[in-house]
């Protein structure tokens, strides 16, 4: 299996400023997406694990706009998992238009904690996701 994870990502005009050029804002937006296909992907459903109380979260976001990705533009999200802890990932995840990866566009690094979601406190991912992880990274 790959080490990373590619997904699609169209650029629509709400996800536009006045100049065309996709707000600041929006790339985490994709870069979610990406992460949450890559979860149904690998099949860790989002659903069960919020029934069993526990949630991810991102706790830490580093970002780098390089260049701007404009109104209809096609684009693909290459997300890689760099580090996988006992209650926390980090994601490495780059933005290029469509084919071309000689040129990131917006490059971030993710970190996501693993919750108990009613008391927001962390806690250790269920150990068949993190081996999920694992196997992925």
């Amino acid at each position: 299996m790959s080490k990373e994870f590619i997904w699609p990502i169209n650029v629509y005009y709400e996800d536009t400023d006045a100049g065309n050029v996709v707000y600041h804002a929006n790339y985490l937006k994709f870069f979610e997406r990406a992460r949450s296909e890559w979860l149904k992907y690998l099949e860790i459903d989002q659903a069960a694990l919020l029934a069993e109380d526990i949630a991810f979260a991102v706790a830490k976001s580093d970002v780098d706009y390089l260049y701007p990705a404009r109104f209809n533009d096609e684009l693909e999200v290459v997300s890689e998992i760099k580090d996988v802890r006992g209650a926390s990932l980090t994601f490495v995840q780059k933005l290029f238009h469509k084919g071309e990866r000689q040129k990131i566009l917006c490059q971030a690094t993710i970190n996501v904690v693993c919750l108990k979601l009613k008391a927001f406190k962390p806690c250790r991912m269920p150990a068949a996701i993190r081996e999920e992880f694992q196997r992925v990274s």
